[in-house]
């Protein structure tokens, strides 16, 4: 083990060239990160997770109770011993072959049969309020760190000139504050990489499990080799969207529909700016050109880029759902007679991440207004709305 550990810190991977680990060794008069630190963030992440129940239960419930946001689940379906067997055993979405012999085999409608296999995969679906205290704890946390965030770089000189991440490189010291931002954010990721596997089943469990892994490297990669400078601008900005999408979702949950529509474009247009725009233009032009020409690269500076290069590829996918999801609203609207039932099925699993299929159908459903061209603006916002809040992108 000693061996391995000697390996995995090796100086000429993880620091420049002729600096050495004992170089930066905090004392007295100078604190520099030290990767036994990272070791607080599991702990940390327990609390945080123990945190969130207690907010769960106590703060956001009564919140959503007070907003009459229904606590029941889905209507049950009626108990079949055959159908429930098919359903665990073999699939949950019946082909047509399939339904016909069912149907020949229980004297049932196929209407009824299909209808029986939604209500059943509804069954496994958490009710409104249970995501009502979910996103509100998201919203309250994101919101207190991106406020803390901001206090924080707003007195620092690295905000208003990149070049200040590498001027001095590796040898800048660690403050108080900049100690607790990072362990933090390290925390809530690692409490969001535990919770996913107990928390509302998305489709996108898999890409949000890349972002989580590529979040906790990036800030564990960027402590150990004091890069927290510019991490800090990474996590700063990545904070702003997830206030307002988190904003959105508890406005839609709440039938707030005008809000909800007003959050998400507020959102739409931030996510895309900041991570199409301010990201690409100011985080990877500081860490691939201005660091290269101050500190020059080295082992671990390569893998730091990688990842920033695999979160900006994310950034990509994300935003060309976005923009998907907006065009496509925007098309279905200057159609005459248009129906969201027809197409917000698939329209919209292009970049909700849970499989709910009927409570976003029937929120938009209830967005329209009827008109004499069938649709209304609110309408195709409430389409927008249920296809790109109703759960995380």
């Amino acid at each position: 083990m000693a061996g391995i550990l000697v390996w995995f810190w090796n100086e000429r991977f993880w620091l420049p060239h002729n600096v050495t680990w004992a170089d930066l060794k905090s004392t007295e008069e100078s604190t520099f990160p030290q990767a036994e630190d990272l070791y607080l963030a599991i702990p940390l992440a327990f609390c945080i997770f123990c945190i969130r129940l207690f907010f769960e239960r106590f703060i956001a419930k009564p919140c959503a109770l007070a907003l009459k946001i229904q606590a029941s689940g889905p209507q049950k379906a009626q108990h079949n011993a055959i159908l429930e067997k098919v359903f665990t055993s073999i699939t949950k979405h019946p082909d047509e072959k399939r339904l016909d012999g069912l149907s020949k085999q229980l004297d049932w409608d196929v209407r009824n049969i299909q209808r029986w296999f939604r209500q059943r995969r509804n069954q496994e679906k958490p009710s409104t309020l249970t995501r009502f205290c979910e996103s509100m704890w998201k919203f309250t946390f994101n919101l207190y760190i991106f406020t803390y965030g901001f206090r924080y770089l707003k007195k620092t000189p690295w905000l208003w000139n990149t070049r200040q991440c590498w001027y001095n490189y590796p040898y800048q010291q660690l403050t108080s504050d900049l100690h607790y931002y990072y362990l933090v954010e390290l925390s809530f990721y690692w409490s969001l990489m535990f919770s996913q596997f107990t928390d509302i089943k998305r489709k996108d469990f898999g890409i949000m499990f890349l972002h989580h892994l590529a979040a906790i490297s990036l800030i564990t990669f960027s402590y150990a080799n004091n890069m927290v400078r510019v991490g800090t601008l990474v996590m700063g900005l990545h904070d702003m969207a997830e206030v307002l999408l988190e904003a959105a979702k508890m406005a839609n949950y709440s039938k707030c529909q005008k809000l909800c529509d007003l959050l998400f474009v507020v959102f739409a247009l931030v996510f895309l700016i900041a991570r199409l725009g301010v990201f690409p233009l100011w985080i990877l032009n500081t860490t691939l050109f201005e660091s290269w020409e101050i500190v020059g690269p080295y082992p671990s500076w390569w893998v730091f880029n990688l990842l920033l290069v695999l979160l900006q590829f994310l950034h990509l996918f994300w935003s060309y759902l976005i923009i998907k999801i907006a065009c496509k609203a925007i098309c279905k609207g200057k159609i005459g007679k248009w129906n969201p039932l027809h197409v917000s099925k698939d329209d919209r699993s292009d970049i909700e991440s849970s499989s709910d299929e009927e409570d976003s159908v029937s929120w938009t459903k209830h967005s329209q207004n009827p008109s004499s061209n069938g649709i209304s603006s609110n309408g195709m916002n409430g389409y927008l709305m249920g296809a790109a809040v109703s759960e995380e992108h």
